[in-house]
């Protein structure tokens, strides 16, 4: 007779169940896993543990489904005010292109990288993620041998992922006389295009089905009409999720209506590159809109074909940008996820900003609720990956669970535990973390890993980064004039 594997019994103060397709809250729940699954979630569990534990003053809840992970050390922060952005090195010079883009990072970094935006990302709660990191410091393209070390950077720490290395046909450079334009090598894009498919095929399923493949074009205004047609074919073939970042600014609205006639996502139609597995990040700059006014349709277009909207509320908010409304887009039937994109890679404050910000655009307290963010955050990004067995606490789903600290007394007094999280806490109130029925994080602790340590690494990385930054910058400044401090330095800067 074979033995039975391990059966763990959690409790907690309230437990976020699921049944008849929404989540439920269940006051002194129960969750119980064996092996990676669920088993049963609800009161009075009758059958056999072999280990249980109370987290007491808690609440134990999916995790969360990050479709646009924070996977470096995050250069967006260092225009946050420091503008315009082609004068602050976001856009390289055309003097920097003639001299040859090279790799900022070294192959060592580029692992650290992953791996401590990986840490990161399971203390803020994130059990899902399909990282993302910029390209402006790399020669080109992400490359297949830094994904392999991603994995298993991933499968060490317990997280589970959706991988595929960057790829595109071109970028945009500032001229001498301060025009913005881009380049294009399609050989070059389609080369990595082969690259990610090869990946895909290679890479899907291991380290137990943690690691799962995707395809990821840059951004669409540099993408050429053919990177994206056969992106779109391969991801049908393969059957993997597509994330192209799009409707997103205003020089690519103008970028792409120049070149293409059409709107960014009225070309993705024309395209035939829509479906249900097509990831969107960020649609702030969708027509008709207030952001980019004109007859468009963008968004009947997205809710037509399927394709999901990844919302990412803090970067979006950091910038003066935002969705037309949260409320508007579920309204016309757009499917939405959430990422993150930023640091830090706290879910929560994402969804705190972001319901702010569409009662905001409504003028109107009622427009969303608490739990419609929560959705998003877990049965929206799981709806996008077509996975009926994340994102939710239920029988036969994959253990992937995050124990809340509902006794922090900085918390406040505690109503309704999603409101809660939605009102006064932050990625820093996860305590313990389920991935696969592994334990990955208890009581803040990752196994092996050293979060002082790595902080300081990584500081002293981004250090190293920001001080090349005149190599890449309009103008060549030195780095005190690209970026600004608060108020006058007097004295030694020390980290």
């Amino acid at each position: 007779m074979q033995q039975r594997t391990k059966r763990t019994l959690m409790t907690a103060a309230w437990v976020v169940g699921h049944e008849d397709g929404k989540h439920i809250l269940l006051p002194c729940g129960e969750v119980v896993y064996q092996d990676a699954e669920i088993l049963y979630v609800g009161h009075g569990f009758a059958g056999e543990v072999d280990e249980r534990i109370d987290c007491g003053r808690s609440l134990i809840a999916p995790g969360f489904i990050d479709l646009d992970a924070l996977s470096d050390l995050d250069t967006t922060v260092l225009s946050f005010d420091n503008h315009p952005a082609w004068r602050k090195g976001r856009v390289w010079p055309k003097s920097y292109m003639d001299a040859g883009p090279y790799e900022m990072y070294t192959p060592d970094e580029l692992v650290f990288q992953k791996a401590h935006a990986f840490a990161q990302l399971i203390r803020n709660g994130v059990t899902t993620a399909l990282p993302i990191a910029s390209l402006f410091y790399r020669e080109w393209g992400e490359t297949v041998e830094e994904f392999e070390g991603a994995a298993g950077a991933a499968a060490e720490l317990g997280l589970r992922v959706y991988l595929g290395p960057a790829y595109r046909t071109g970028n945009s450079y500032v001229e001498p006389d301060g025009r913005i334009d881009l380049f294009f090598d399609e050989p070059r894009g389609l080369k990595g295009l082969d690259d990610a498919i090869a990946f895909c095929g290679r890479m899907d399923g291991r380290h137990r089905g943690l690691v799962r493949t995707m395809l990821a074009p840059d951004r669409i205004e540099t993408c050429t009409a053919e990177l994206l047609r056969r992106t779109a074919a391969a991801g049908r073939e393969l059957g993997v999720p597509v994330r192209l970042h799009c409707s997103q600014s205003e020089f690519e609205r103008q970028t792409v209506s120049r070149l293409h006639g059409m709107t960014s996502i009225e070309w993705l139609e024309s395209l035939g590159f829509l479906t249900d597995r097509t990831l969107l990040p960020h649609g702030t700059h969708v027509s008709p809109s207030r952001l980019a006014p004109g007859p468009g349709r963008d968004l009947e277009i997205i809710a037509e074909s399927g394709a999901v909207v990844v919302h990412c509320p803090l970067v979006a908010g950091r910038f003066g940008n935002g969705l037309e409304s949260f409320a508007t887009y579920r309204a016309r039937g757009i499917r939405i996820g959430l990422g993150t994109d930023t640091s830090p890679p706290d879910m929560l404050l994402n969804m705190q900003i972001g319901l702010m910000t569409c009662r905001l655009a409504e003028g109107n307290a009622t427009a969303c609720r608490a739990e419609d963010y929560f959705d998003a955050a877990t049965l929206g990004g799981a709806d996008a990956l077509g996975r009926t067995d994340l994102g939710r606490l239920a029988p036969g789903c994959r253990a992937d669970l995050v124990v809340w600290d509902l006794a922090n007394p900085d918390l406040g007094q505690i109503i309704d535990p999603i409101q809660t999280l939605m009102i006064s806490a932050s990625g820093r109130d996860a305590r313990t973390v389920v991935i696969d029925g592994r334990t990955v994080m208890r009581d803040r602790q990752i196994p092996g890993v050293d979060h002082v340590s790595n902080a300081a690494r990584a500081q002293r990385q981004f250090d190293d980064l920001m001080n090349k930054y005149p190599l890449r910058t309009f103008g060549h400044p030195p780095v005190e004039e690209i970026f600004s401090s608060t108020y006058r330095i007097v004295g030694k800067t020390v980290r």
